[in-house]
């Protein structure tokens, strides 16, 4: 297979981007090259700063976030304690590397309004649209109209999600890993609270992401670039930071495009 190009699926760590609900925001500490000779002064006594080429010592960065900060993959273990119909849902450090590196396929819901939750008919109709029959493992990707709007303020209450039922079909048919360039798989919670204010009917609170408990899979969250990538024909490379019994874990999420792709 010959590779034309990587497409970089990933959004960046950073400052002061409203990436995340109040409360929720990575945070980066930056130690620089000066503040680094003082740390390796105090390893070697009697190092002086001068003695270090440019009297640069090392650069580290100190961080607060959690495993959710960034773009990432969350486990079963996320979503409920059980999965596949009663066994212990699995953690980010036991998810199947063979879910993390497979065909690409992306579907585009950006004119779908914010709040809307896609339905399994939606998902057919679309998958028709772009002439793909979904094959079992292939890792299905959401373009959606929060994308556009990373970085923003209106970030976290944009683009549509995807409930339980289109969740359902996705897995039934073999998927174990998906992925929103959203906030959350699901529909902002903003238009949730609306729904369940108005109707009372607790199901629809985080009705994709519970749809892990009937069969197990990984959901990536904050893709970015969804708009360069081709319906299919590309591979999809999301392996997991290792993160011992955790819900989620980052992910440099990249796309391969093969050179016979449309």
């Amino acid at each position: 297979m010959k590779i034309s190009r990587f497409v970089d699926l990933s959004v960046a760590l950073e400052n002061g981007v409203p990436s995340d609900p109040p409360g929720l925001e990575p945070h980066i500490d930056y130690i620089d090259h000066q503040t680094g000779a003082g740390h390796l002064a105090g390893i070697f006594p009697g190092l002086k700063q001068s003695d270090l080429p440019d009297g640069e010592g090392w650069a580290v960065e100190d961080l607060r976030i959690n495993t959710h900060s960034g773009t990432h993959m969350d486990a079963p273990w996320h979503y409920a304690s059980t999965m596949d119909g009663g066994r212990p849902a699995i953690s980010i450090d036991q998810v199947p590397l063979e879910w993390c590196f497979q065909p690409g396929v992306k579907l585009d819901f950006r004119d779908r309004p914010d709040g809307h939750v896609v339905t399994a008919v939606e998902l057919e109709a679309e998958f028709d649209r772009i002439g793909h029959v979904l094959k079992p493992l292939e890792i299905v990707l959401m373009n959606t109209s929060a994308g556009a709007a990373y970085g923003t303020p209106a970030y976290i209450n944009k683009g549509c999600g995807f409930g339980r039922e289109a969740t359902l079909w996705l897995l039934e048919r073999g998927v174990r890993v998906v992925g929103t360039d959203a906030w959350s798989w699901d529909a902002p919670f903003a238009y949730t609270r609306e729904r369940f204010a108005a109707d009372g009917d607790p199901s629809i609170i985080w009705e994709g992401h519970k749809a892990g408990r009937d069969i197990g899979y990984g959901q990536m969250e904050k893709l970015a670039n969804l708009d360069q990538l081709p319906p299919s024909g590309f591979i999809v490379s999301c392996f997991p930071y290792k993160i011992k019994g955790a819900s989620a874990g980052f992910t440099r999420c990249v796309a391969l495009i093969r050179d016979d792709s449309p």
